[in-house]
């Protein structure tokens, strides 16, 4: 058999689409490696949310080229976000690739691939998506299943390049979801994470569907396990889908909500729909219905025209609504999007890495606080991992590791590899970004 490696960069989305296109190369006669200088083709499942990502996956196709000279038979596939936006020009700045893939032509690859394999170059970046058919998708082996229920942005906020590399919101047929979850459970996974851009926009294309008919609909299938849903855009968390949460034992207690800035003025030149007092009501709501709810958010430093007030203003917001984890960056102007055109407001370069220290130190702060809380309490964890003495595990000692329903970390010393199974833990101490506990 042929053999193929993937490097994936960026979201649990790539993850999930890098999935799919292992099943669907497995009926081509390829099977995958994790040496790529073994692989019969080299696939960069690209990311673009900020330059970084973006720089990586040039590097990366640039050693790939490099390799392509000595076995001129070697097939280069540049696939996700980077793809989408650079088109057919990806084959000016690298001539060895062999096909460019769009991220919404993904069901495409097998026509593509034979077609690259007959010696054409080829690129499909069609903006039209490439209808899905119910596919195998070799997972990676673990206890959670990324399943994408929809795809795609209509939010337009000023920072980011989702709308123009994931297009439209779109949301995947029911029927084709809801198999799909069937065969991960089959298959012994006891976490379905629900993923969108904005998963709770799901249904607003079909009839009579939306986020809390899916879930319950998964909720209603056999079997013990957790359901979790992300990505929430603020003001779409409607009272239905609390009510939702609350109602179903397989769904878990944790929204992860981006916030992207504390401060009034800069959320508004972001296009957020939301100030920091809607925010907090959300956040006060969700709080007060849902017991040990985990509230996660995303936070920009650095963003264009920012003033050192402006920062404070979401320094001071990451304590006021006790946030439990706060994903950090600072900003990274992309190409098409509004803020990227602002050159004259940029931040300094020392000026963004330093506030991304504080907000990082501070985020540490807020993760501690909330980890503190549950000190002494017991909770049901699912476990992911075992490390034994000579995994690195810590203190000499075996740990297995998992996560509570709201979506903490606890690490638990014991002998035996249970991965998989719901265990009744003891919290016993809090650190800043897990907890331990023992065995009840």
């Amino acid at each position: 058999m042929k053999k193929v490696y993937i490097e994936t960069l960026g979201c649990q989305m790539n993850k999930s689409d890098a999935e799919r296109m292992f099943g669907m190369l497995e009926h081509l006669g390829y099977t995958e490696t994790t040496e790529p200088k073994e692989a019969d083709m080299l696939i960069i499942n690209t990311c673009s949310i900020r330059q970084l990502s973006e720089d990586k996956a040039y590097s990366a196709i640039g050693v790939w080229g490099k390799w392509k000279k000595t076995n001129p038979d070697l097939k280069i596939v540049f696939a996700g976000c980077v793809a989408q936006q650079a088109g057919k020009t990806l084959f000016q700045r690298a001539p060895y690739v062999d096909l460019v893939l769009g991220t919404q032509r993904l069901y495409e690859l097998p026509n593509l691939v034979k077609r690259i394999e007959a010696g054409e170059r080829v690129v499909s970046v069609e903006e039209t998506p490439y209808e899905e058919s119910d596919i195998k998708i070799n997972r990676v082996k673990s206890i959670n299943a990324w399943v994408p229920i929809m795809e795609g942005c209509n939010n337009f906020c000023t920072y980011c390049i989702v709308p123009y590399t994931r297009g439209r919101e779109r949301s995947r047929k029911p029927e084709l979801i809801l198999s799909e979850i069937k065969k991960a459970l089959a298959e012994g996974f006891k976490e379905i994470t629900l993923l969108g851009q904005n998963v709770d926009s799901y249904g607003k294309d079909l009839d009579g569907w939306n986020l809390s008919r899916l879930l319950r609909e998964v909720n209603a299938l056999e079997g013990n396990f957790r359901i979790r849903f992300v990505t929430n855009y603020p003001t779409d968390i409607t009272e239905e889908l609390i009510d939702t949460v609350i109602e179903l034992d397989k769904v878990c207690e944790y929204f992860h909500i981006p916030m992207q800035s504390g401060d009034d003025y800069t959320l508004k030149k972001m296009n957020r729909r939301y100030d920091f007092a809607t925010y907090k009501k959300i956040c006060d709501n969700l709080r007060n219905r849902i017991s040990d709810v985990t509230i996660t958010s995303d936070f920009i430093a650095g963003f264009p025209g920012e003033t050192e007030e402006q920062f404070q203003n979401t320094l001071n917001a990451m304590t006021e609504l006790e946030l439990d984890y706060s994903n950090t960056a600072a900003y990274s102007p992309r190409e098409r999007t509004v803020a990227a055109k602002w050159v004259d407001k940029y931040i300094d370069e020392d000026v963004k890495t330093e506030r991304l220290a504080r907000l990082n130190e501070h985020n540490r702060e807020c993760c501690l606080h909330s980890n503190k809380k549950y000190i002494g309490r017991e909770m049901e964890v699912l476990i992911e991992k075992f490390e034994g003495v000579n995994e690195g595990a810590r203190k000499g000692k075996n740990v297995i590791t998992g996560r509570t329903r709201n979506n903490k970390i606890v690490h638990i010393p014991y002998d035996q590899d249970i991965t998989g199974e719901f265990v009744n833990v003891k919290i016993t101490n809090a650190r800043t970004w897990y907890l331990d506990g023992e065995m009840v």
